[in-house]
């Protein structure tokens, strides 16, 4: 044992050492004030959380809980990074994504702290003999160019390498990827290509562009089909072997072709889920390399999650894409780009632009987030979560493989089934408030004016789904922008405060904040008849509830009241339905509306 020296600044020398047993003590005291009568491990369970590919988060993680040796940074299983330095050099690449021809926006944002661009060519983005005037003033020695042009990725190369000879640009100089992920393209669309141009274009980057890849793995249609992040990374390792079996076959080494690729993941709000995932991608691309016979880093591009962008108070995004931007950049990723926060309406404005790039930089620069090699290391939880969830992923990459593999899976419809499977879960977490979106399924402002902006290519389709978080909520709300727009006024609910303020005003926000949700406007002062809602709602205490609430249940049906809820659980007299926290708000208020008559 060491003994530290005494130097006046020794931590709770005065406090006696506390072990995890009596911590248990402690939680069971506290779980059986709230009625639960439970003792040891089943304590620490009752406050652990479910997550997703049946993992679970446990309140407390301490040195007990072992994970495998993460290793250093810049060695195999190159958990902890890549790279040796991590992002301490400069930061992470800070790549902005363009999908509309204006004049001078790429280059605007490399002027303004972009560090390299993802260009979305053809179909859903820009046209591909465009490409020069997008690039116009350049210096494409200087910033990577990522491609992104699915079924004319041969043709947007072809004219990218073009423009690298009419500029005189050595070949040593370039940077970047081509963008051929045939695969991706299939997930996105359910058409299938001809691999050989591709294997061709991999074959002269490794002969003639040593800085240029050809092939991106893109995780994003899984995760926009609302997969989980184990599928999402399961896939992107069947994706990967995949296209080595497919290059080697084509005559590359094992080497040249893992250096031909490149990884998109997807950045979410869930902080400690998106370091975990990203860590546990090098892991296992680690594990693949090593048994292919070709070990090396996996090179990771992360992208703001298009899943949380919401529609409504699309300010809100802003934090949700730094929260994002800072997993992504503690779990080491090599790229990140931020989706502007009106990414989900069209086209972003300059302003969104510009907040999309500076997130970036005032976390690199500002906060000093890069100076830092994996931040997150070393974190009993964060330790144990990557193992986790890496070994959930390998699973499900196995049983991908078992299956025939990544291009099998797809056109089985067996991968599809899996990813709506895992959505139906989210989705029901979602109806019940379990999983909150700000401003959208909590605190909403229906009196705010809705931000518009021009609308931004349709991208391909045909394949695997979209989904969005709050899209179920968007539907509700759509109904009651068309009412107030065809009646003047949106739908309204009554909310029958009872008692005093202390009693009532708990419920009462609740009540407010669901109603709000779907769209329903809810009104408080005067009386029901002075309202002009159909439905009311009883708010107020259980001891109020048990005194008044069937008695002022039949008042509110005298004055007209088709439907009356009571906020909070019971059995009583004349109540139709009842609202509380955990009930299914997409019913609640879909069937509200509809008895509103609000289509």
């Amino acid at each position: 044992m060491t003994v530290l020296p005494d130097d006046g600044l020794s931590l709770a020398a005065e406090f006696p050492f506390a072990t995890h047993e009596q911590w248990q003590r402690l939680v069971e005291g506290v779980l059986r004030k709230s009625g639960k009568e439970v003792s040891g491990a089943a304590a620490e369970d009752a406050l652990s959380t479910t997550l997703e590919d049946g993992l679970r988060t446990r309140p407390l993680y301490t040195a007990r809980d072992d994970a495998p040796d993460p290793g250093l940074p810049g060695f195999a299983p190159y958990l902890r990074g890549g790279r040796p330095e991590g992002n301490t050099a400069g930061g992470w690449d800070v790549r902005q994504r363009h999908t509309a021809l204006a004049e001078h926006a790429a280059l605007a944002d490399l002027e303004n702290g972009g560090t390299s661009l993802w260009l979305v060519l053809g179909e859903g983005g820009i046209p591909v003999d465009g490409l020069g005037r997008a690039l116009e003033g350049v210096y494409l020695d200087l910033a990577p160019v990522v491609l992104d042009a699915g079924r004319d990725t041969e043709q947007a190369a072809e004219a990218l390498l073009r423009l690298y000879a009419d500029k005189g640009v050595d070949a040593a100089a370039v940077r970047g990827n081509l963008g051929s992920d045939p695969l991706g393209y299939e997930a996105r669309t359910g058409t299938a290509l001809d691999f050989a141009p591709y294997a061709a274009l991999a074959a002269r980057c490794a002969e003639q562009y040593a800085g240029l890849r050809a092939l991106t793995v893109d995780a994003l249609p899984y995760h926009e089909a609302g997969g989980s992040a184990a599928q999402e990374l399961g896939a992107s390792l069947a994706t990967g072997v995949a296209y080595l079996r497919d290059l080697t076959a084509a005559g590359l080494s094992v080497e040249q072709a893992a250096a031909q690729l490149e990884f998109r993941y997807a950045a979410t709000a869930d902080q400690f889920l998106t370091i975990a995932k990203l860590r546990a991608a090098r892991r296992l691309w680690a594990r693949v390399a090593e048994v292919c016979g070709a070990p090396g880093a996996q090179v990771q591009h992360a992208v703001t999650s298009p899943v949380m962008m919401a529609r409504r108070d699309p300010w809100v995004n802003m934090l949700r894409t730094t929260v994002a931007t800072l997993a992504a950049g503690v779990g080491g990723a090599d790229s990140v780009t931020v989706l502007p926060f009106d990414h989900a309406l069209g086209l972003p404005d300059a302003f969104a632009r510009r907040i999309a790039r500076n997130t970036s930089t005032i976390l690199i620069e500002e906060s000093h987030l890069a100076r830092v090699i994996d931040p997150a290391g070393g974190s009993w939880y964060v330790e144990t979560l990557t193992d986790e969830l890496a070994r959930a992923a390998w699973e499900f990459f196995r049983s991908i493989e078992r299956d025939g593999g990544q291009a099998a899976v797809l056109r089985s419809g067996r991968l599809r089934t899996d990813l709506a499977t895992t959505w139906a879960e989210r989705s029901k977490k979602l109806a019940k408030r379990r999983e909150p979106i700000t401003g959208v399924s909590e605190f909403p402002l229906l009196a705010e004016k809705p931000v518009e902006r021009e609308p931004a290519p349709e991208p391909p389709s045909g394949g695997l789904p979209r989904v969005r978080r709050d899209e179920a909520y968007e539907e509700l709300r759509a109904r009651s922008d068309a009412h107030l727009a065809a009646t003047g006024a949106r739908p309204r609910v009554f909310l029958a405060t009872l008692g005093s303020a202390a009693e009532y005003t708990a419920r009462a926000t609740f009540a407010a904040n669901l109603f709000q949700a779907g769209g329903i406007e809810p009104v408080t002062e005067g009386s029901f008849e002075e309202s002009g809602a159909t439905e009311a709602v009883l708010c107020s205490s259980d001891a109020r509830y048990a005194e008044q609430a069937a008695q002022t249940a039949e008042s509110l049906r005298a004055a007209g009241a088709r439907q009356v809820f009571l906020a909070g659980r019971g059995d009583y007299a004349g109540i139709d339905s009842y609202v509380f926290a955990g009930c299914d708000a997409i019913d609640v208020l879909s069937a509200t509306l509809d008895r509103m008559g609000v289509s």
